[in-house]
């Protein structure tokens, strides 16, 4: 494998990063916080895409929970409670796609906390 292919893991083939990179933000849209929690410390090391995505789907994951512990608190925010759900649902839905593209995808409006 050469250093500039995206796939150069030491453990997992370039179909299974892809496979595992898609299945990590489909997940997530049931088990929102726990798969990619779960993915970044089972997966973690495996290789570069999978690494990526992992970090991207729990840092996405973190700025959700935040999003709607902030609507919870405010009395208007229960209005518009069901806005980031639609949003996160879309947006993971976007990340699997572009997974299986072999693209490195990167959530937009996303505080990234998990970097390495």
């Amino acid at each position: 494998m050469t250093d500039n292919n995206p796939y150069a893991g030491k453990d997992l083939s370039p179909e299974s990063e892809k496979f595992l990179a898609i299945a990590v933000h489909l997940l997530a849209i049931p088990f929102e916080f726990f798969a990619p929690v779960i993915g970044f410390f089972v997966l973690k090391g495996k290789g570069p895409f999978i690494d990526h995505h992992v970090r991207e789907s729990l840092n996405f994951g973190i700025n959700m929970a935040l999003v709607m512990v902030v609507l919870a608190i405010s009395i208007v925010g229960w209005l518009f409670f069901w806005v980031p759900m639609i949003y996160w649902t879309v947006m993971h839905i976007i990340a699997a796609f572009k997974a299986a593209q072999g693209e490195f995808y990167k959530y937009p409006l996303t505080i990234r906390f998990v970097t390495r």
